[in-house]
């Protein structure tokens, strides 16, 4: 066993899938969204596996009885590797493959393996190998069996053991010096990406004259996809679940004089795990900043529900339950039945219906989105100098001019515009400025 748990990646090997339902625990009963991670992973699924349990067994999780079925399974099917749809404690790990004789993986162990293969810039294979290092810190005592006592040159592990200067003595638990070895690369980490932050979160501060709309949804539903079709960003979208694990911010002008950053984000599963959330928070960071959150939804799913609600627990998290939110409901052209569609929209009025793909929609969504970017219109009355023409122009290109008129050197603007836009007029310090209506 010691090879196969060492080996954390479930690249072309035989899977089974195992998901278990504790009683009066809300939850999805089927594999459907485990079957995407595996195979996103690289594994070969070749058997699923349900069980409805009264209480979790504390040794194996399943029970006895069911851990002997599974390891008949696994000779049946010629298995690999077990992946639970649930998180396991390093305990239940080890009974498991003792009586199955496979690797066994958990539903966090898996999307971690999925994040350190899809990692591509520098800051994200960082924030994975310190996800992966934090998950792994409290296993270590029960998970590996190579922890034996380390001796010294001499061979004996008693205290006057011949050996060179430095290596004579009692010996140290190679626990203890994989947990010291573990702990030091986690402070490094957590130093080095501290430095990232800082420059990311200055990055976003720096934006603030910026109206700022963050993409966020679950995995695979579409937020690439969006981006480019809003911005033609170029950004990488494939039909595969955690496609892009790195933000990218592009400039959106979806109509004259409206100027807006559009990010994305990583995508969220169900159960995400917690170190992925901690050590990805600075990335996350774009959609606490933002203005306006585009929740993309896949309505081609069957799980579209339980994903919503994924979605909604993840932004909570982080801070972010509280945000203005305009809810996307994309594919649009995968559906094959109108009736889960119409149910959706009678229960979410105010989503737009999209295709990012195909571009139906894009319009009704800009709207929506400008409606957002200038807030209740109101009607202000601005007198300025006619020198001036900064006031001028930015009241031409975000607002309607009502009426105009000229006295000598001054101008006097009727015009209807967005609340939102005050801010940035009064900061242009126009001689007089007073709300008519609104």
């Amino acid at each position: 066993m010691e090879k196969s748990r060492q080996t954390l990646t479930v690249r072309k090997e035989r899977a089974i899938l195992v998901g278990a339902v504790v009683r009066g625990s809300s939850g999805w009963d089927n594999l459907a969204e485990l079957t995407a991670l595996a195979e996103s992973a690289g594994a070969a699924v070749v058997d699923r596996f349900q069980q409805r349990l009264r209480a979790v067994h504390p040794a194996t999780y399943i029970g006895t009885g069911k851990t002997l079925q599974l390891a008949d399974r696994v000779k049946r099917f010629k298995a690999d590797v077990i992946i639970f749809d649930n998180d396991l404690s390093p305990a239940q790990i080890r009974e498991l493959e003792k009586v199955v004789a496979v690797k066994v993986l958990d539903r966090s162990e898996l999307i971690l393996d999925i994040f350190a293969t899809r990692a591509q810039t520098k800051q994200a294979k960082l924030q994975v190998e310190l996800a992966q290092l934090e998950y792994t810190y409290p296993r270590l005592t029960r998970m590996w069996s190579h922890l034996d006592t380390v001796t010294g040159a001499g061979g004996g592990p008693s205290a006057g053991a011949v050996g060179a200067i430095g290596t004579r003595g009692p010996g140290e638990q190679q626990l203890e010096i994989d947990r010291r070895l573990v702990s030091k690369r986690i402070g490094e980490l957590r130093r080095e990406l501290a430095g990232i932050d800082l420059r990311k979160l200055r990055e976003i501060k720096g934006r603030k004259d910026f109206f700022q709309i963050c993409i966020v949804g679950y995995t695979n539903a579409g937020k690439s996809t969006l981006l480019n079709a809003l911005t033609d960003a170029g950004v990488l979208a494939e039909d595969r679940l955690f496609a892009t694990l790195d933000t990218r911010t592009r400039k959106w002008m979806p109509a004259r004089g409206v100027e807006i950053l559009l990010s994305d984000t990583v995508g969220f599963v169900r159960n995400l795990p917690h170190q992925l959330v901690e050590s990805f928070k600075a990335t996350l960071e774009e959609a606490v900043n933002a203005d306006l959150l585009l929740h993309v939804i896949d309505v081609a799913s069957p799980e579209v529900v339980g994903q919503i609600e994924s979605v909604n627990e993840v932004l909570a998290e982080i801070g972010c339950g509280g945000k203005p939110v305009l809810e996307v409901f994309n594919k649009a052209d995968a559906i094959k039945e109108v009736g889960p569609l119409e149910m959706l929209q009678t229960l979410h009025p105010e989503a737009v219906t999209v295709s990012a793909k195909t571009g139906l929609g894009l319009d009704e969504l800009c709207r929506k989105v400008i409606a957002h970017y200038k807030g209740r219109e109101i009607v202000v009355r601005v007198t300025n100098s006619l020198s001036d023409g900064k006031v001028q122009s930015f009241l031409r290109a975000h607002g309607e001019v009502l009426n105009t008129q000229y006295t000598d050197s001054i101008v006097i603007l009727d015009v209807r515009m967005g609340q939102k836009q005050l801010p940035e007029l009064e900061r242009l310090r126009p001689e007089k400025l007073e709300i008519v209506q609104g």
